[in-house]
């Protein structure tokens, strides 16, 4: 839900977003915003992989200095990628705003290997973060990495909370170079170790050299981008496979066996995922701006029955609703990454997801439907708080800036 310092930044960002599309106003630099995470913001699989990545840029492509070797990658995710960012930049150009979108991503990357440098060694993702100041910052954690401790392998909430609070401090304030072992950096090797369930040798006696930002902004504006619940952790449904070298998924007949019941295991998971944001969010206020709850949409969606709940259910791809989990059962189909965005997008700007409506370009060219369009701008609406439209005139204004836009465009001489 929208705080009184989200409700003032919708109010100016809706007035922002009028006055570009007035004629004769002023340009201004673009809003520079770095997206940092893995497959649930790149989006796994096209059309969403490779969408609109010509304007955006992607900064782990084999193409950028440092990131030629791709040992560890997987092939069917060629770059360069689009993904999440490439559908915010859309979004972000139909509603008249200038944004300077790129994404430091890497598959099954955690927020500890992107500060520490080791998803993989050798990758020098923290340095994208130094490349230049940035006005806005969008961090993605592995997506089973907030849940309680035990929960699955990867569940390491005390390292998400770290790792997030140490990249946000990383783009904000620290200029200069730091060497410490973990231990130092929790305090203990108890602290260490439950953390990040790392040996108590590594906790000790591992080094972790980190170079000082040469391009620190105290006004950076950091972003926790919370993710879904995931249907291959819920029992249920059936254990999938992937190809090494297609990505194709198959099916297989072994029943998934936990960690959440059959019965509300999308609600108890994002529940535990929302209470992990959110504890990063309330622990350091002044360095997190909000959190993007798109693992909360996803849930409404489904609640509200515009959604698929189990999508190992026979009728899964029959019932007539929005299918939002790709078929490994953990990424984001088309639909659900067209959520996250539009999720983002309001987190981000302030702006009423709804402004756009049936006709909105990147639905189009990912194969959504208008209907279907206008059914999840309504849910990522009202996930981040956004008022009823009766009771909300800034969507008002945003729909008049992006009508302006249009009619901007309409004017421009054929090519």
């Amino acid at each position: 839900m929208l705080t009184d310092k989200g409700r003032a930044r919708l109010a100016s960002a809706a007035l922002l977003c009028a006055a570009m599309a007035l004629p004769g106003a002023a340009a201004a630099d673009p809003i520079s915003i770095l997206f940092v995470g893995n497959s649930y913001t790149f989006g796994r699989a096209d059309p969403v992989l490779s969408y609109n990545a010509a304007n955006v840029r992607d900064l782990t492509a084999p193409t950028q200095p440092g990131f030629s070797n791709t040992q560890g990658s997987n092939l069917y995710e060629p770059h360069p990628w689009g993904g999440v960012p490439g559908i915010f930049k859309m979004l972000t150009v139909q509603a008249g705003l200038d944004y300077d979108v790129a994404l430091s991503t890497r598959n099954a990357a955690s927020l500890r290997g992107q500060y520490l440098n080791t998803n993989p060694v050798g990758w020098d993702l923290r340095g994208n973060i130094a490349l230049q100041r940035w006005d806005r910052l969008v961090l993605q954690e592995l997506s089973d990495g907030p849940l309680p401790v035990g929960t699955t392998s990867n569940a390491r909430p005390g390292s998400f909370a770290m790792y997030a609070t140490q990249l946000a401090e990383y783009a904000r304030s620290q200029s200069t170079d730091r060497s410490f072992t973990e231990t130092q950096l929790f305090g203990s090797t108890q602290a260490c170790r439950g953390a990040t369930g790392n040996s108590a040798s590594t906790c000790n006696d591992t080094v972790r050299n980190v170079t000082g930002n040469p391009n620190t902004n105290p006004d950076t504006q950091v972003t926790l981008y919370q993710t879904w619940a995931r249907p291959n952790l819920i029992e249920g449904g059936f254990r999938t496979t992937t190809d090494d070298i297609t990505g194709d998924v198959t099916r297989t007949n072994t029943p998934i066996t936990g960690p959440y019941p059959a019965a509300d295991g999308l609600e108890r998971m994002t529940e535990d995922l929302r209470a992990a944001y959110a504890a990063v969010l309330a622990a350091r206020p002044d360095l997190f701006a909000d959190i993007a709850p798109v693992g909360e949409a996803f849930l409404a969606a489904v609640q509200r029955g515009l959604a698929t709940r189990n999508m190992f259910a026979p009728d899964a791809l029959t019932d007539g609703l929005i299918d939002l989990w790709f078929d490994d059962g953990t990424h984001a189909s088309a639909w659900g990454s067209y959520l996250s965005a539009l999720t983002i997008f309001g987190t981000v700007t302030g702006l009423d997801p709804r402004m756009f409506g049936m006709d909105e370009q990147a639905a189009r060219d990912l194969g959504i439907t208008g209907e279907e369009a206008l059914m999840l701008q309504r849910i990522a609406a009202a996930a981040i708080g956004v008022p009823a439209p009766g009771a909300a005139p800034l969507m008002l204004v945003g729909l008049l800036a992006l009508g302006a836009l249009r009619r901007r465009k309409d004017r421009r001489p054929a090519a």
